[in-house]
Order: structure tokens, then C-alpha cells, then sequence
């Protein structure tokens, strides 16, 4: 049995490199790690505010020496993890990049969580001890050393935590849809009055509960907020946006960093549109001509909608 652990959330983003002959970049982590000897993509957590392509990079660059440049989004995966040794159970939401190498030598590092990187065919690669993400990012079934909690434990949907300036702050990681149906309608919903971004068309989705993988998430939400049952199509990229004193329904100002993945999903047989959240940050839902949407001002559109519609090449 795993012991009670508090719950903990954070979100993190890594780097799947290859060299001419084909081989991955990976880091082992040392013995001030959780799982030392267990190898993982190259990257780490975001901070808060911080763009995760800034992350990729940075971390990148920290852990082996190599400067990299992101070249795409390749997936986005959840897991559960539980650190006896540190009391705690941590969700953590796992952007994976492509990136190219710039430059720079592998280095080795001493008294870090992290202590070799290295070159590895797949082939190797699989015969590792290997984090789950990581395995599931190089399409492996290699074995882990991860402690995983039996089932999720309970932690609140909205977690806000005083910054060093004494404002709070709040990192939240959420799945949005670009939502169609037969028609080439689009699924809107709109921010209800007291939320920031009052008004305004937003996609339907919301921030994923811990232990749930956003797909998952997504489709869930999607049935909840507006009664439409879908199937995810493509991930199309993922927005990051923070807002230093964003004034919600708590009542005081929170320094909010949103870390949004947007999805293509299709709605094969649409119905009437139902709010289900009666009272939440929905007000209204509908179903919306492509050709409208289009049409609509700048700023009657959220700022993840205007980005879901353009990676989506719908504006």
C-alpha cells in the first residue's frame, strides 16, 4: 500500500533529441533523485510564468551542456509519481518537444538531481530503466522504477499559494477543443460575468483533474459543459499565458500562469447545446458557423481561442 503522501501538482516540459546516427539524448538521475540510476528525457519543471518552450531549452541546457531549439510539439502525457522520501505524491502535466541541437558539449554533473547525459539507439535505450513518460515518449515498453499511488488523491481543481511578493499565485494546466461538427460549425462557450475574460467566446474545455490525462480530460469536459459527446482528432499545440493580477470570483488579484493544450476534436452527431455548470465560469454555449467565427472582432474572442483557431488554420 502506498502511504497517505500530500498531493502535488506541477507542470514540466522535455526534449527529444537525436543525433545524425539516430540515437536519443537521455539523463540519468543521481542519487539525490527519487529513483537514482533511472534514465528521462532531458527537461524539467516550468516556473511559473515561464513559457514552456523557454522551459525545454533552458533545462535542456542545464541537465546536458546542449543548446537546443524547439522544432514542434510532439505530445502531451500525465502521470502520477509518489516520493515517499519527500512525503509527497506528484501529478505533473509533461509537454514533449522535438528539438534540434545548436550546440555544445555533454557534460557530467556533480551533486545534481540529474548526473550524466547521454547518447542512446532505441535499442539501448530500451533495455534502460526508464521513466514512464519517457518510454512512452520513444514509443518503448521499457521497465520503471515510478511509485505510483493506487488511485488519485484528492486535491482542489483551483490551488492558489502566496508568491515571494505576498501575492498569490495559481499555475493551472488545461485541455481546450477546436470543436466541429458535419456542418463546419464550431463549438463555442462564453465566459460568464465575475470570470476574467467576461463576455468573450472561449473553446470548451477546462483544467484537467489530477491524476487525468488531458485527452481524457478534454472529452469529460466536453460532455459536462455542453452536453456534446466528441472524439479527439489531433493535438494541435499548446498556449501559455500569464496574467500578473488576474481578478476572479475569489475577490483579490492572483498572479495566474495557464499552461493550455488545444485539441482537434470532431462531434459526429451534434445535439442541442446544454450548459451543464449552472453557476460556473459558462454562461452560454452554441454551436457557431466557421464562416462566422471568422467574422468575429478581436476582441470578442479569448486570447486561447484566437491561438486554438490559428494553429488550427481556422483564422
Amino acid at each position: 500500500m502506498t502511504p497517505a503522501l500530500e498531493p502535488l501538482r506541477r507542470i514540466a516540459a522535455y526534449a527529444v533529441a537525436t543525433d545524425p546516427q539516430g540515437r536519443v539524448l537521455l539523463v540519468r538521475a543521481s542519487t539525490r533523485s527519487g529513483t537514482p540510476g533511472v534514465w528521462s528525457l532531458p527537461g524539467g519543471a516550468v516556473d511559473h510564468g515561464e513559457d514552456p518552450n523557454h522551459t525545454v531549452v533552458r533545462e535542456t541546457a542545464a541537465e546536458t551542456g546542449l543548446s537546443v531549439a524547439v522544432a514542434g510539439l510532439r505530445d502531451v502525457l500525465a502521470d502520477m509519481r509518489s516520493l515517499p522520501h519527500r512525503g509527497v505524491t506528484i501529478h505533473t502535466d509533461r509537454l514533449i518537444y522535438e528539438v534540434t541541437i545548436r550546440g555544445g558539449n555533454l557534460y557530467d554533473r556533480v551533486g545534481q538531481p540529474t548526473d550524466l547525459a547521454r547518447w542512446h539507439t532505441l535499442a539501448e535505450a530500451e533495455k534502460l530503466r526508464l521513466r514512464p513518460f519517457t518510454a512512452a515518449a520513444l514509443g518503448l515498453s521499457a521497465a520503471s522504477a515510478d511509485l505510483r499511488p493506487e488511485e488519485a488523491p484528492d486535491f482542489p481543481s483551483f490551488y492558489a499559494v502566496p508568491g515571494p511578493d505576498g501575492l498569490h499565485r495559481a499555475q493551472r494546466f488545461a485541455a481546450y477543443a477546436i470543436a466541429t461538427d458535419p456542418q463546419d460549425r464550431l463549438l463555442l462557450t462564453r465566459i460568464a460575468p465575475g470570470y476574467p475574460g467576461a463576455g468573450r467566446w472561449h473553446l470548451p474545455g477546462g483544467g484537467t483533474d489530477y491524476g487525468e490525462q488531458p485527452g481524457t480530460a478534454l472529452i469529460r469536459e466536453l460532455v459536462e459543459e455542453t452536453g456534446q459527446e466528441g472524439r479527439l482528432v489531433e493535438l494541435l499545440g499548446v498556449a501559455s499565458h500569464r496574467d500578473a493580477a488576474s481578478l476572479g470570483p475569489e475577490g483579490y488579484p492572483i498572479d495566474w500562469h495557464g499552461v493550455r493544450a488545444f485539441y482537434r476534436v470532431v462531434v459526429d452527431a451534434p445535439t442541442e447545446v446544454i450548459v451543464g455548470d449552472v453557476g460556473g465560469s459558462t454562461d452560454a454555449a452554441c454551436w457557431m458557423a466557421l464562416k462566422e467565427v471568422a467574422q468575429l472582432p478581436p476582441e470578442q474572442l479569448t486570447e486561447v481561442t484566437a491561438e486554438a483557431l490559428r494553429a488550427a488554420r481556422l483564422a
